[in-house]
C-alpha cells in the first residue's frame, strides 16, 4: 500500500510533525500518525451519500 506523507503536519495525539501519512482505500482517505499509530478517516462525498443517518457507519463496500 503506497503512503504519502505529509509535509508540515502535526499529529493531533503525540504533536509530532512530520509524522503523518495518508493512504486512502476503497474510498476511504486514513491518515495515520507513523509514531504514535493515531489514525483519523474520511470517507470521499460518494460514499457518505450511502450512509443511513441513523447508523454508525464509516462506509459501505461495494466490490465492482
Amino acid at each position: 500500500m503506497k503512503k504519502r506523507f505529509i509535509a508540515g503536519a502535526t499529529c493531533p495525539k503525540c504533536k509530532e510533525m512530520d509524522t503523518m501519512g495518508l493512504t486512502k482505500v476503497n474510498g476511504i482517505e486514513t491518515v495515520t500518525c507513523v509514531s504514535c499509530g493515531h489514525q483519523m478517516s474520511q470517507p470521499e462525498e460518494h460514499v457518505v451519500q450511502e450512509v443511513r443517518p441513523n447508523e454508525q457507519v464509516i462506509g459501505i463496500f461495494k466490490p465492482d
